[in-house]
């Protein structure tokens, strides 16, 4: 479990992933030198990974869903098939009516299409259901770039948050040294300017532009992935909702519920997909009923998460 300060320096990351040293002391209250430290050892043990998040427009992933996978047999079959499948950006084997659940993004909806087919037809698979996104109202990990079908994350990631909404430019569309730049924001989101710029052949203050005109447009969101046992979330589940009347208004709901990380509404098995995390079971099972007791709620089904099998947000290949 993380201390005080820990946390703060991670709600910090969270906030904006690439804040400097000083910045980060400044906001804590403690020396330059203690915030250096205690940042390199968060992340050294894992507990906390800075990364960037590109935006899925930024490099034309325009579709996803989420997917509930029924599997014969062991899972575990299945679920290797499935990760291997670059479009599939969060495999889950979990405790429910289904044995597996995934997110997958495609390029437009023919793609997803092939991609489903391809998940229909893997080893071991009987059957599918599928929830084709319509609106992401909350994500637990990226910057609110989109209100559409254009963005998705998780519906189950531990130790989410929802990143404040912010006005922003048109996302431009990046060329060859912007791509560079994403790429290496994807592995590592505190890279040096002077790292970033050696990589890309650009001089310091050009990178250093380049990487703020892309962050400040919404192409990339450098953020911190915590570790869910440094932040206490020992519980996690899924929860699909049915609803009566307007879906909008019961995501809007579900969003501002305490320990609920991810909602999403979408046409097909449900209305609505949300995510929960939570420190024990106990809290766990209060926060679905809460989404469960939701006005306009009239049906739901919920999964708990056992092993998450591949979280991947990277979208564009290293270079």
């Amino acid at each position: 479990m993380l201390d005080a300060t820990d946390a703060a320096l991670v709600a910090a990351l969270q906030r904006d992933g690439r804040a400097s040293f000083q910045e980060l002391a400044n906001e804590v209250g403690i020396s330059r030198e203690a915030a250096r430290a205690r940042v390199q050892r968060l992340l050294d043990r894992r507990e906390v990974r800075v990364v960037g998040i590109v935006a899925p427009e930024v490099v034309g992933l325009g579709a996803l869903a989420h997917v509930s996978v029924e599997a014969v047999g062991d899972s575990a079959a299945a679920a290797r098939v499935l990760a291997g499948r670059d479009a599939v950006m969060f495999l889950s084997r979990t405790a429910g009516r289904r044995q597996l659940v995934a997110d997958v993004r495609a390029r437009d909806a023919a793609a997803l299409d092939v991609e489903l087919a391809a998940i229909r037809s893997a080893p071991q698979v009987r059957g599918i259901e599928v929830v084709r996104c319509v609106e992401l109202v909350k994500e637990a990990y990226s910057s609110n770039w989109a209100s559409s079908a254009s963005s998705a994350s998780s519906a189950s990631s531990p130790g989410g948050r929802e990143a404040p909404a912010r006005e922003r430019a048109a996302t431009p569309a990046p060329d060859e040294r912007d791509r560079a730049l994403l790429a290496l924001l994807q592995r590592d989101g505190r890279t040096s300017y002077t790292d970033l710029a050696e990589r890309v052949g650009l001089s310091q203050a050009a990178t250093r532009a380049r990487v703020l005109r892309l962050i400040d447009s919404g192409a990339v969101h450098v953020t911190g992935l915590v570790a869910s046992a440094a932040v206490g979330v020992r519980e996690a589940a899924g929860i699909g909702i049915g609803v009566e009347a307007d879906a909008g208004s019961v995501a809007a709901a579900a969003a501002a519920i305490e320990g609920v990380n991810f909602v999403m509404t979408g046409h097909g098995r449900f209305d609505l997909v949300c995510g929960v995390d939570a420190p024990d079971r106990a809290r766990l099972l209060a926060t679905l009923d809460r989404l469960r007791a939701l006005p306009g709620a009239v049906r739901s089904e919920s999964w708990v998460h056992l092993e998450i099998v591949k979280e991947d947000y990277a979208q564009i290949s290293p270079i």
